[in-house]
């Protein structure tokens, strides 16, 4: 057709770093973009299990190297890109899916201790990553960063403003730094996840988890890390160019509701 670019919906071949890859979220997003072809950095501070990931993906067929990673440690990352370049030979995605989440009162004895380290994970490890793997970024002709936020990144819940001020910060990041990278051909995009059946939820009862889900959510359900994993994996692809800067809800309506 006449005036229509084809463009490609595909990320075989491509190489993809992710952090917090050894459960949750990062695990499905690693299985997912392993099973529709691109090379998988796999990433984590928990080194038994992300290597056991890169194990199964390669044993079934795909490509995958597990390296142990702590986001706040600059020469640990330093050395990590080092490894997944000598072996893949280039970076083309970086998804900053590390986090923590440390529940506690403004009033806590170890408030400052909780504040600075969901900060240094949840904020700051992004900024690493993304500063470290930029040079390879650079080369790459569909580049793509996506960080994970949260629908805590639009809102708040009590007990926990470290993690809501770092989930705030990661959109604001994301937002200033699709405009300053999107003209070197970089997008910058984040997901928002919310209510996800993951480890970080996996002490909420099953009937918390019901009622809440009844009352807030849309689809009145707790989402997949798998339908978090697609959303990261939509926003990677070639032909995902021109979206940059983009905040995107995967929370089965949680965020519209309003009554």
């Amino acid at each position: 057709m006449e005036g229509f670019n084809n463009l490609s919906r595909s990320v075989k071949g491509r190489v993809t770093l992710i952090t917090g890859a050894s459960s949750g979220m990062g695990k499905a997003t690693a299985l997912v973009f392993a099973s529709e072809g691109a090379k998988v950095i796999a990433t984590d501070i928990d080194e038994e299990n992300v290597t056991q990931l890169a194990k199964e993906i390669n044993s079934s067929g795909g490509e995958c190297i597990g390296i142990a990673l702590d986001v706040t440690d600059k020469s640990i990352i330093k050395d990590a890109l080092t490894i997944g370049i000598n072996k893949f030979e280039k970076l083309d995605h970086l998804i900053n899916n590390a986090g923590i989440s440390l529940p506690t009162t403004i009033e806590d004895d170890n408030y400052d201790n909780y504040w600075q380290n969901t900060l240094n994970v949840v904020l700051t490890g992004q900024v690493n990553l993304i500063r470290a793997s930029l040079p390879f970024l650079l080369e790459s002709d569909a580049a793509r960063i996506v960080n994970i936020s949260s629908t805590e990144g639009f809102g708040a819940t009590p007990f926990g403003s470290p993690y809501t001020a770092a989930k705030h910060g990661v959109i604001g990041l994301t937002r200033s730094l699709a405009l300053e990278l999107g003209p070197q051909g970089i997008t910058v995009n984040c997901i928002c996840p919310g209510p996800i059946n993951t480890n970080m939820t996996a002490h909420i009862d099953k009937k918390d988890k019901a009622t809440y889900a009844r009352r807030r959510v849309g689809l009145k359900r707790y989402g997949e890390p798998e339908e978090v994993a697609h959303a990261t994996l939509s926003l990677c692809l070639p032909a995902a160019s021109f979206i940059n800067g983009v905040a995107l809800p995967v929370d089965g309506g949680l965020s519209i509701r309003r009554a």
